[in-house]
């Protein structure tokens, strides 16, 4: 599928620059002067932080339109998705091209001048027109990664749209109303494109499977729906250090907790996946799919841990939230969306050497390392911050004294890059024919 391909090929390139330029910025925490008088860390992480969560945008956009093709083929509106594709090149063009520039003027991961929101958000709502005229055609029950698609689609219009309520002075104007509104927006953005994701991880379960049961049944969509609960409600326990109305914090830290549901469902089900792995571990879209299950076993665990108030308070502004956010981008959502790179674009396990197989393996061990080194760092700083000030040295002596930790992500963010490059290149050459589409 021609326009699916565009949007998988320009999200593995937003893949590779947010990969080279977050190792960049890891450098500044070893040599802080490195690029200060050109972009610096404020421009490094920008870049980093806009590629990745665009990455993930498009990586499900392009998933998506291949799947709903496959589906019910002709079902996507071309026209609609060639204008949306349009759209995205030009905030892209815009976004990158203010940050190298110098120009700034968004909020926190969102950091690019606010009017380039105005074409994502044009491509966002064509999307979902496309989605829903897509599914229409679709007979009999909608499988649950429909649901998800849609919903995961609606929502993250109407939040994105939310996140911009700091340009109307009146929140502006209430710093706790405006930080809250920001703090909840982005935990709730992350799960809606998370239902874009998963949707797409269920999907590639049914199809590696050949079980189109995986998305039917009963408890695929109970899944679904304490997901989309978690999606609208679990964003309380984003704001435990503001002075926010106490019932917002115990709502948030209760919804939470069910995510306890989830992490006993992927332990209950350990066993059988492992079982499944022997007969497909050839399979890269299958070990993909393996891998981000783990990742969602120890980034939920490590995401109770956080949302607990006595633990969220020393932690909060440390590494160890780097360290989820790095390990849910990278090792859930990467991992999905590579899955989906090599059903849609590559031609089967079979054909890719054996290096392929070692960098897929140096990614999951070097990823390990960033992520326990991240927390490391995290828990090291929180020590100190909340240590009397009578008993700790400045901040500078902090930053110092966290340089193993910092050598020690850096140096795993070289193997991760390196790793995730020679995986991408090796799939863009060996990829399938396009169609004519």
């Amino acid at each position: 599928m021609r326009i699916g391909r565009y949007f998988l090929m320009i999200s593995l390139c937003l893949l590779a620059l947010g990969l080279v330029v977050g190792y960049m910025g890891s450098l500044v925490y070893l040599f802080p002067d490195f690029l200060k008088d050109g972009l610096g860390f404020i421009g490094l992480r920008s870049i980093h932080e806009s590629a990745s969560v665009f990455f993930i945008l498009l990586g499900a956009t392009g998933s998506v339109y291949y799947a709903l093709d496959q589906l019910s083929p002709g079902s996507v509106w071309r026209a609609g998705a060639w204008v949306q594709l349009g759209l995205w090149v030009l905030a892209l063009v815009g976004i990158f091209g203010s940050y190298f520039a110098g120009i700034y003027g968004g909020r926190e991961y969102w950091s690019f001048p606010a009017h380039w929101a105005l074409p994502i958000a044009l491509a966002w709502a064509l999307f979902i027109v496309v989605v829903v005229r897509s599914i229409r055609s679709i007979k009999g029950q909608w499988p649950v990664y429909v649901w998800m698609w849609l919903t995961g689609a609606v929502f993250f219009l109407v939040i994105f749209m939310e996140n911009y309520f700091w340009v109307i002075p009146y929140f502006r104007q209430h710093l706790i109303g405006d930080m809250t509104v920001q703090w909840k927006v982005n935990g709730t953005l992350v799960g809606a494109w998370n239902q874009l994701v998963y949707g797409t991880a269920f999907y590639l379960a049914d199809k590696i499977s050949g079980n189109r049961k995986v998305g039917r049944d009963n408890l695929a969509f109970a899944m679904y729906f304490l997901g989309f609960f978690n999606m609208v409600f679990n964003w309380g326990h984003h704001v435990y250090t503001l002075p926010t109305a106490d019932y917002v914090k115990h709502v948030g830290y209760a919804v939470s907790m069910t995510e306890w549901v989830i992490f006993i469902k992927i332990m209950w089900t350990w066993r059988k996946n492992m079982e499944v792995g022997r007969q497909r571990w050839f399979s890269f879209p299958y070990r993909f799919l393996l891998a981000s299950d783990i990742w969602v076993a120890i980034n939920l665990v490590h995401a109770l841990f956080l949302s607990i108030p006595a633990v969220n308070v020393y932690l909060h502004g440390t590494h160890s939230i780097v360290a989820h956010a790095m390990g849910t981008t990278i090792g859930i959502n990467s991992m999905v969306l590579m899955a989906a790179v090599f059903v849609f674009l590559g031609k089967g396990g079979s054909v890719y050497p054996k290096w392929m197989t070692g960098a897929f393996w140096a990614i999951q061990a070097s990823l390990l390392v960033f992520w326990l080194s991240l927390n490391g760092a995290g828990i090291q700083k929180a020590i100190w911050q909340m240590a009397p000030n009578s008993d700790r040295g400045t901040f500078g002596e902090m930053m110092t004294d966290l340089g193993p930790w910092f050598w020690s992500f850096s140096c795993s963010g070289l193997f991760l890059m390196l790793c995730f490059l020679g995986l991408i290149m090796g799939l863009i050459r060996r990829m399938q024919p396009l169609a004519n589409n």
